[in-house]
């Protein structure tokens, strides 16, 4: 989080801000001057020049303003990420930072509560290029970062300065149809600042925007209605098409809407696209987005790994959707997978120091890889740099995605060394997953009456046992995948439980082109990777031995963790005079540990011949 402190000043996020206060005072004094108030408009914002088409990037030459029109967003995410980790105890130099930020944007926020630093500086009108001027989205990650506080820090001035921001989006949406954000993330914010405040005409408007997709309201992106999810209506999609980061965002808004609006229908549609995105574009890592050109998905079953986009906000956006998912039907399911998201594609994003991030996130490099110039490693920040402050403000809030209480029951979602409570019960959960499946959870304290406790059991888990002080019981989960433990419980009591993480070798779909007839490694919720750095042969040399067994090692390489050992068909040439061997053992790592040793090749898929 330091990190993202110094980088929005020297990225001149900040300095956008300070730019925004002084238009507003240059255009209060010019409206003072002018008598008539004929260069303004009612909201006091300026009306200079007309209108230009926005891209993607418009830096505004000669203004001061720096970077794209969407950089006040870099600024939410990372106060939404300090809101949550404030949550976790006093902080005195996070705390300074959020003090002095929210001061500034109060004083940018104009008077009948818009607040947008690119359009404030520029003079643009409001809300006149929704395809690229992301005035909602830079909303609603305001709104979030607002929520953030009020729950995480108990700290209500952000969420002030964020319902005034709703109240003017009411005022200008509400019941009209005068557009759509290019970028959906306003839908799930309105529907959290309904949930926060009860205010009806948030989720009102959150509804309404979704209901409105479809229709053409987004406006031309250049890259067509499709880029945008406005080419049909939500209700009628089947599957994800476009954009992955905004058809994500946008159906955590359309879960969001439809279970605070009961609306089943609407649910189920989200549901019928969330298996169809799992089953035919979804990477073995979690991660979705095939291609480079729009950072969308592609056809059915394009998931090329060299190629994959795979972006790390996409990654956060499926957790996310994924979640609503897990609430709203109680299905094992989403909890799988936002466990392979935040094991594999999220956790790769991110390097072993902490402070170097992807954009990208492919299955394959090989060794002559070449993109623009930039080698494929990780970065400290970039010019786009949605990613980096969205890893933080999943990392700071990720202790409320654990366990969840309904009824009388604790439900438990996640397995990491936590203090959990819920439904009356105090729990401590012991365990090192992933590298070990045994998960022991301590009762600290619980109340005379019987309470449930249910446990998710993976899918990926072929043999799982489970103990109440050292008593066995029966392990298989119903079709939901909680097995639920309904009993008096004692302070003292012990839950045992083991998972099988016996590695498994897992064989591509034969309807994926690109890796058809090759195999991958999987360890619990861990997906494997070869590296260049620990072969003898060149990777691209390797393939599956007949009847290969794996063997895992426990020891470590460079910070590595636990490695698997695998026969593999390939011709070994030894140093010095002696014949060339058939036949290697390859080492295997955890993907989410792979390029933090060098820019060599990598690959996930190996042949199987």
């Amino acid at each position: 989080m330091p990190l993202a402190l110094r980088q929005l000043e020297v990225a001149g996020n900040l300095d956008n801000v300070r730019l925004a206060i002084q238009t507003n005072q240059a255009n209060a004094a010019s409206a003072s001057a002018d008598g008539d108030g004929s260069t303004q408009r009612g909201d006091g914002s300026a009306q200079r020049a007309r209108p230009r088409e926005l891209g993607p990037v418009d830096p505004l030459p000669g203004s001061g303003y720096r970077g794209p029109v969407f950089v006040d967003s870099d600024i939410y995410k990372t106060l939404e990420a300090i809101g949550w980790e404030l949550g976790h105890g006093p902080q005195q130099d996070l705390a300074d930072f959020a003090h002095a930020a929210i001061d500034l944007l109060a004083q940018a926020q104009q008077p009948d509560g818009y607040l947008n630093c690119y359009v404030q500086v520029s003079g643009e009108p409001r809300f006149t290029r929704l395809a690229w001027s992301h005035e909602m989205y830079c909303a609603g990650h305001l709104i979030q970062a607002a929520i953030a506080f009020q729950r995480g820090a108990g700290d209500p001035r952000l969420l002030d300065i964020a319902t005034r921001v709703a109240d003017n989006l009411v005022s200008e949406f509400a019941g009209k149809e005068n557009g759509l954000d290019g970028h959906p993330i306003i839908e799930t914010a309105l529907a959290e600042l309904y949930r926060e405040t009860g205010t009806d005409a948030y989720l009102s408007l959150a509804r309404q925007f979704v209901d409105q997709r479809g229709h053409g309201l987004a406006g031309d992106s250049g890259l067509g209605r499709r880029y945008l999810q406005d080419h049909v209506p939500v209700r009628e999609a089947v599957t994800e098409i476009g954009h992955v980061v905004r058809a994500l965002y946008l159906e955590a808004g359309v879960t969001d809407v439809a279970v605070e609006s009961g609306d089943h229908e609407l649910l189920d549609s989200a549901i019928r696209r969330w298996d169809s995105m799992i089953a035919t574009k979804t990477y073995l890592t979690g991660g979705n987005g095939s291609r480079h050109a729009d950072e969308g998905f592609g056809d059915q079953f394009e998931l090329p790994p060299d190629r994959a986009y795979n972006e790390t906000c996409a990654a956060i956006a499926s957790f996310h959707w994924s979640w609503r998912l897990l609430l709203a039907t109680g299905q094992a399911k989403y909890a799988d997978h936002m466990e392979r998201i935040l094991y594999n594609g999220f956790a790769g994003a991110i390097s072993t120091d902490g402070v170097r991030f992807f954009y990208v996130n492919q299955l394959q490099r090989r060794e002559d890889h070449f993109e623009k110039d930039d080698p494929g490693r990780r970065r400290s920040w970039f010019n786009c740099a949605c990613c980096p402050p969205n890893i933080m403000r999943l990392l700071a809030s990720l202790d409320r995605y654990f366990a969840t209480t309904a009824a009388d029951t604790l439900y438990v979602h996640h397995y990491t060394g936590a203090r959990l409570a819920g439904a009356d019960l105090d729990l401590e959960l012991i365990t090192d997953y992933p590298w070990s499946g045994l998960i022991t959870l301590r009762v600290l304290d619980a109340p005379a009456e019987a309470r449930g406790l249910a446990l998710r059991i993976p899918a990926w888990s072929a043999a799982t046992t489970i103990k109440i002080n050292d008593s066995p019981q029966r392990a298989v989960a119903p079709d939901s995948g909680y097995l639920t433990l309904h009993r008096q419980w004692r302070p003292g009591d012990e839950i045992t439980l083991r998972l099988d993480m016996t590695a498994r070798w897992t064989h591509a779909d034969r309807r994926v082109d690109a890796v058809r007839g090759c195999a991958a490694i999987e360890r619990g919720p861990l997906v494997y990777c070869f590296e260049q750095a620990d072969q003898v042969v060149r990777l691209d040399e390797l393939a599956v031995a007949a009847g290969t067994r794996l063997t895992e090692r426990e020891v470590t390489l460079d910070g590595i963790g636990r490695t698997i050992q695998v026969s593999m068909a390939g011709r070994h040439v030894p140093p010095g005079p002696g014949p060339a061997v058939e036949g290697v053992t390859a080492t295997a790592i955890p993907y989410f540990q792979w390029d933090n040793r060098g820019p060599g090749a990598m690959r996930v898929w190996i042949p199987d011949r």
